[in-house]
């Protein structure tokens, strides 16, 4: 009995330690698999670090943008865009180059003649009062950001002024500048938008005014330029955005070099941060050009207008991307296309604006000697600039 007794226990034994000894087996095995794991998340970390240092993550934004010069009123032009009811289309004038303008970000122009209200009486040079379906009609083309401050910006008086404002406050899609109605209302134009991830601003000044001056205390009716009053505009919108557009009214008439106050003007601009100035004025088209990081056209010429040679006739539609990578802007596909007004010039008139390749010398005979030398001026101070072919 003893001896059986001795043996169960020894049977017993050896399968408690069998027991024992499998389930360390089976702990030792699961902590490693464990750590094995772990060191694999971990080696997968590390990996994934190292690489993000090496080629960190870039953020790129971009935006298209097309602009162009003077939309100058004279009789002659709103006359042909009379109906039949009273009132008036210039849609007609602009079918051939709306593509050009069409389903762009940003899309530019300076109202020369100012939208002064039918009330005040439609007028031409050499005080302008233009009917508002310019402006909705140039809207319904895709312009949304209009240039007011010129040197016909006070031809019809504060009351002018007055009714060219509250005009374009009935267009929300539109950043216009230059005008105001109190220096409250300018301060609250002074506006930040942002499109595509890129936050921008535009203001718009004038160094010329005819002679026709806001009286004194109502400065705020036009946007006369000094350094003063751009670098405490641009100030404080500086470190807010990413993009900063000025729009000059400057330099001298039907000449087709910038001036040395052109180009002082441009080159102070760019050292206060402004990125890109877009040049009226001259009604003639002059170079584009880089003032440091600064993007200048110091004259796109006339949109549209009634003046009396193929110069003042041709003027500029220029497109471009604005990029942002890393907080910087840059501007890339500079591209000018040549357009010129065609019109018969007595009643009943006629206008129509062509791209040059599409115009022949049934428009206008020496279109070439034209093309040739409103490209050799656009490019003569940046070669990368492309102006677009004609047939």
């Amino acid at each position: 009995m003893k001896m059986r007794k001795r043996r169960k226990l020894k049977t017993w034994v050896k399968i408690v330690l069998t027991i024992i000894i499998i389930f360390i087996i089976i702990l030792i095995f699961k902590g490693f698999r464990t750590n094995k794991t772990n060191n694999n998340k971990t080696d997968s970390n590390k990996k994934v670090l190292i690489k993000k240092n090496i080629t960190p993550k870039e953020e790129s934004n971009e935006l298209s943008m097309v602009m162009t010069g003077d939309c100058l009123l004279h009789k002659p032009v709103y006359s042909a865009a009379l109906q039949k009811d009273g009132t008036y289309s210039f849609k007609s004038m602009f079918e051939y180059i709306s593509p050009l303008i069409k389903g762009k970000d940003l899309s530019y122009y300076n109202q020369e003649s100012i939208i002064g209200g039918k009330s005040l009486g439609l007028s031409s040079y050499p005080r302008f009062n233009s009917p508002e379906e310019i402006g909705d009609d140039m809207v319904d083309m895709g312009f949304n950001m209009v240039s007011l401050a010129n040197n016909h910006t006070m031809d019809k008086n504060e009351v002018g002024v007055i009714n060219s404002v509250n005009y374009w406050k009935t267009k929300p899609g539109v950043y216009y500048t230059g005008q105001a109605l109190s220096e409250e209302d300018r301060e609250n134009n002074i506006k930040i938008k942002q499109k595509n991830g890129i936050k921008y601003a535009f203001f718009s000044y004038t160094t010329v005014t005819n002679g026709l001056l806001p009286s004194a205390g109502k400065e705020y009716l036009t946007n006369i330029y000094s350094d003063e009053k751009a670098k405490k505009d641009i100030e404080k919108v500086k470190d807010k955005v990413d993009l900063i557009i000025v729009a000059m009214h400057w330099g001298v008439e039907y000449t087709n070099n910038e001036t040395e106050e052109q180009k002082k003007i441009a080159s102070y601009l760019s050292s206060l941060g402004v990125n890109l100035i877009i040049g009226t004025h001259p009604h003639v088209i002059q170079p584009i050009t880089y003032v440091n990081d600064t993007l200048v056209f110091y004259s796109l010429g006339n949109f549209i207008s009634s003046q009396d040679s193929p110069d003042k006739l041709t003027g500029a539609i220029a497109s471009l991307t604005i990029n942002k990578k890393n907080n910087k802007i840059t501007f890339k596909d500079v591209k000018v296309n040549l357009i010129y007004t065609s019109f018969i010039r007595y009643s009943p008139y006629n206008y129509k604006l062509y791209p040059y390749e599409m115009v022949d010398t049934s428009i206008l005979s020496s279109y070439k000697t034209y093309y040739e030398k409103y490209k050799t001026i656009l490019t003569k101070e940046d070669s990368s600039v492309e102006v677009a072919s004609i047939q």
